[in-house]
Order: structure tokens, then C-alpha cells, then sequence
């Protein structure tokens, strides 16, 4: 599959496939095994038995169930969901958890494929992995607050919602979802219906891990979801910053200027860079 590590890379160690992730010439990733990867690096929902071959077998399972309700392999796009909706949803049974939206597991993709729930964006990888393995264009798309995928096929195009059934979004449908999401006076922008790079959707999942570690005052371990990031994104400024600082404030101060030296090594001379230097010489201080 283009963009899947090197064959010297051992395709279940986790820590190789992220450091050798290479987008193909579509700017495509291997997306379910990348989201696999950073889910066996989770510092939260790692279990013992969690194995990524076994679990791209399973997603490539489902993808062989809906290829085989299409005929010849091919149809218009409305048959296309129809048979997406039918092997994830109802023969494999995922569905969106709505009644425990917030629980860290959602945004785990092995906890997901074991509790058949979770997120819009990682029941959304799913979608994008079987809809690829058939053959179409399937991306997430730059839509806020709620991730949804965009299916191409035959000349036609949809855009559909995992998290709520797999259900196909109208424009009005879109319109309503945008006000729920972000307020009243939201309008729909032409943007969001733009597709976003298959790292964007990795980076939303584990965004989605730190964020409720950080609500949860668990620092050290939103540290570690930032630097499993930084495996696939090593220029990441901002990645490299916000390590630091999280490290600076659990008191672990030679990982702290470690990822600030790295911040201030890529950014340019500004106002921020200085006042991390600044800091730094703090933090060593700390250590003499």
C-alpha cells in the first residue's frame, strides 16, 4: 500500500511505522495502521492483547463484507454508502457513543474495534479504510467541530456522518449540524467541505486523547501523547513547545529542555523564542 513503512520496518512495532510515516503521491497514509500505531502508544488504554495485524485484519474483513454486496465492484455513490453503512454499522455493529461521548476510549482505535463505539473521527478512519480498500476516494473533511467523510465514485459525491448512522449530509442537514456545533450565527463556508491530509485526521484523534488528559490534570501523560505525535511530526514547532512546557510542569525538567531545545533549534528569532530560552535557563538552573 503506498505510503506503508519500509520492508526493513517491522509493520507491528508501533514506534517504526510512525517514524517512517511517508504520504504517497496523493498525500494519502496508511491511516488505519497509523491510528493503530498511536493507539499501542495510548500512555491510557494499552492492553497486552492488542496486536495491529490482527486488528487490520478485522478492518480489512469489513471491507471484504462491502465488497461483496457490490456487483461488479462498482455503482453509483448512494449504493456505495449503502454497502459501507451496511458492513460497518450494521454487520459489524459500530456505532457512535453518544452516551459517553467524553470516555478516552472512543478516541482509541483498539478500544473502539473492541467496544464497537466511539468518536465521528476515529469511527470516521474506518470508513476511510474500507471505502479505500474497494478502490474509491474517501477523505475526511475540514468540516468543525464534527468530523465527516467525503465519498467520491462514479461522478458522484457524498458526504456522510459515521458518528450518526452513516447518514448522508444535504446542505441543510450541514447547515443545522454546523449551528449545533458552534453556535447560532455559524454559517457553512465553502472550506468545510474541503479535505483535510490523512495526518490532519491523526493529529484530531490524539488532539482528542490530550485534550481530555489535560481536563483530567494528567500532564505527564498528555506530554507522552505530544511526543508520539512528534514520531510522525518531528518539525512540529508548536508539538515540540507544548512538550516541553507539560514536561517543565511535572517537574521533569531534562525532558522539558530537551523538546524546547528542539522548539527553539526549528522556530525562527521572535518574542516567543526568546521567552523559551529565558525559561530554559530557568530549568537548568532547576537541575544545578
Amino acid at each position: 500500500m503506498p505510503g506503508d513503512a519500509p520492508r526493513s520496518v517491522k509493520p507491528t512495532d508501533p514506534k517504526a511505522v510512525l517514524r517512517h510515516l511517508r504520504p504517497d503521491a496523493e498525500n494519502r497514509l496508511p491511516l488505519a495502521r497509523a491510528a493503530l500505531a498511536v493507539a499501542l502508544l495510548d500512555p491510557v488504554n494499552v492492553k497486552a492483547a492488542d496486536h495491529l495485524d490482527e486488528a487490520m485484519s478485522h478492518l480489512d474483513a469489513v471491507a471484504a463484507d462491502a465488497a461483496a454486496m457490490l456487483e461488479e465492484g462498482e455503482g453509483d455513490v448512494e449504493t456505495i454508502a449503502a454497502a459501507l453503512n451496511h458492513a460497518i454499522l450494521d454487520r459489524s455493529g459500530y456505532h457512535g457513543d453518544s452516551e459517553s461521548y467524553d470516555d478516552i476510549q472512543n478516541a482509541n482505535l483498539f478500544r473502539v474495534i473492541e467496544r464497537r463505539c466511539g468518536l465521528p473521527v476515529t469511527l470516521g478512519i474506518i470508513y476511510i479504510h474500507v471505502g479505500r480498500a474497494l478502490g474509491y476516494q474517501v477523505d475526511g473533511l475540514a468540516f468543525p467541530g464534527h468530523f465527516l467523510i467525503r465519498l467520491e465514485a462514479s461522478g458522484g459525491r457524498a458526504i456522510l456522518d459515521p458518528f450518526f448512522g452513516g447518514v448522508q449530509r444535504d446542505a441543510a442537514s450541514l447547515r443545522d449540524l454546523l449551528k449545533t456545533v458552534q453556535g447560532q450565527d455559524a454559517e457553512l463556508d465553502p472550506a468545510y467541505y474541503e479535505p483535510v491530509a490523512d495526518i490532519d485526521v491523526l493529529n484530531r484523534v490524539q488532539n482528542n486523547i490530550k485534550l481530555r488528559l489535560m481536563q483530567a490534570d494528567r500532564k505527564q501523560e498528555a506530554a507522552t501523547v505530544c511526543e508520539t505525535m512528534l514520531m510522525y511530526n518531528p518539525r512540529d514547532a508548536v508539538l515540540w513547545r507544548e512538550a516541553g512546557l507539560l514536561h517543565a510542569d511535572t517537574g521533569n525538567m531534562r525532558a522539558a529542555l530537551a523538546a524546547l531545545s528542539n522548539f527553539v533549534d526549528i522556530v525562527p528569532e521572535s518574542s516567543e523564542r526568546r521567552q523559551i530560552m529565558a525559561l530554559m535557563r530557568e530549568l537548568r538552573l532547576k537541575l544545578n
